[in-house]
């Protein structure tokens, strides 16, 4: 955390003055900013489901050869030590 919060948004306030001018210039408006953000926000989300789609069969047949073998090597490593 900052330690002087009062000039911190102090600065953000004019940041924000100073870009909200600026995009007003260029005829940008706040409801088309943010339906674009959301947009963005959407296709992150479907693409994490496509991959997770793709990989988790691939983990699942994966996992029928892995962990039996961690459980047979961790079974041994427990007997060594005994």
């Amino acid at each position: 955390m900052p330690r002087n919060i009062g000039g911190t948004l102090l600065k953000l306030f004019f940041l924000s003055l100073v870009v909200g001018i600026v995009l007003s210039v260029l005829d940008v408006e706040p409801e088309s900013l943010l339906g674009a953000v959301g947009g963005t926000a959407e296709s992150i989300f479907d693409a994490l489901v496509a991959a997770l789609e793709w990989a988790v069969p691939f983990v699942l047949i994966g996992a029928v050869v892995v962990v039996p073998i961690w459980i047979i090597l961790a079974a041994l490593r427990y007997a060594r030590r005994r």
